[in-house]
């Protein structure tokens, strides 16, 4: 390279991922917490940048003519302005191998808490209630249970393995994976997720929002679930109409619900699911493990790193 390669790395990341940035002498690097003047004056002569979550609309991204490579700390990209991404011709890139694991225990994590009434159990010892524990709700076992994995991607099929650890039935929606690839995982596929939630017991979301998945899980299709189902969504927010989410629950129409993404982040103080004891909430941090930073941190700058010296995988580039 004739000369350095400007880095702007958006929202901080593991120290081991600003390390290869360190040991390249091909890169110079600055790190922003958020969006701010002084980004907006730098990006326009940048090579590449790094991103975690907040938003990188068009109007910021159309201003950096030199701009090559977009670096995603994650997989889910609807925080960029891919219409002028595109314009510009820079490639975009996710952590595609790193949050899998993270992502699958979390939903393990969610699906067991609720099934058990954590909460419930737990402060019933804690208030000193250990003897009315007969008159606790019940819990329910996974084994042999439905569950549907909707997406089949690294992380749904990180995901049927630990289903299938509990002897669960897994089913799978996904248009785009063939039934071979599914049946050799465990897994039966099936063709339309309208007619298959009515038979299962956990639906797992692992699909991107777009304009056909936005509110797909709404009243109309909650009310066709069974009344001892438990739907979980660390995908993205407004896949699930919140307010139709905490109505279904309140009328008792499924068992429960675990979000780790929202429509709005952070919710806002007036989301009724915030209040609801049938919702089992988490921060978006489901790949918030020590070790998935880690592989996040290191992926998303060897994605920039790669691109410059032409080794980048194609897997890990988003077709704009």
């Amino acid at each position: 390279m004739s000369k350095k390669k400007k880095i702007l790395v958006i929202q901080n990341i593991h120290q081991k991922g600003i390390d290869l940035l360190k040991e390249n002498p091909n890169y110079e690097f600055e790190i922003f917490d958020e969006i701010n003047e002084d980004l907006k004056k730098k990006i326009v002569d940048c090579d590449a940048v790094s991103i975690r979550t907040v938003k990188l609309p068009d109007e910021i991204i159309r201003t950096a003519k030199n701009l090559q490579v977009i670096s995603r700390h994650g997989v889910g990209y609807d925080n960029i302005g891919l219409k002028s991404a595109k314009e510009i011709g820079a490639t975009l890139t996710i952590t595609a191998t790193a949050n899998a694991v993270a992502v699958a225990e979390h939903v393990m994590f969610m699906l067991l808490n609720i099934s058990k009434r954590k909460d419930m159990y737990d402060q019933s010892v804690k208030s000193g209630k250990f003897s009315d524990r007969n008159k606790l709700p019940k819990t329910i076992e996974l084994w042999g249970k439905n569950i549907l994995i909707a997406g089949f991607g690294r992380i749904g099929q990180a995901l049927i393995k630990r289903c299938l650890g509990f002897e669960m039935n897994v089913f799978v929606y996904d248009p785009y994976v063939d039934e071979e690839k599914i049946n050799s995982l465990g897994g039966k596929k099936v063709n339309d997720l309208k007619v298959a939630v009515r038979d299962m017991d956990a639906i797992s979301l692992h699909i991107p929002l777009n304009d056909e998945t936005k509110n797909l899980i709404n009243f109309d299709l909650l009310k066709t679930m069974k009344k001892n189902c438990i739907i979980i969504n660390a995908a993205r927010g407004g896949i699930i109409n919140e307010i139709e989410l905490d109505q279904a629950l309140k009328e008792n129409l499924i068992f429960g619900a675990g979000l780790d993404v929202f429509e709005t982040e952070p919710p806002k103080s007036d989301n009724p699911l915030l209040k609801n004891d049938k919702v089992f909430l988490s921060p978006h941090t489901a790949a918030f493990t020590e070790e998935c930073m880690i592989r996040m941190g290191k992926e998303t700058i060897q994605n920039i790193i790669d691109f410059f010296e032409k080794k980048l995988d194609n897997s890990k580039i988003v077709k704009l």
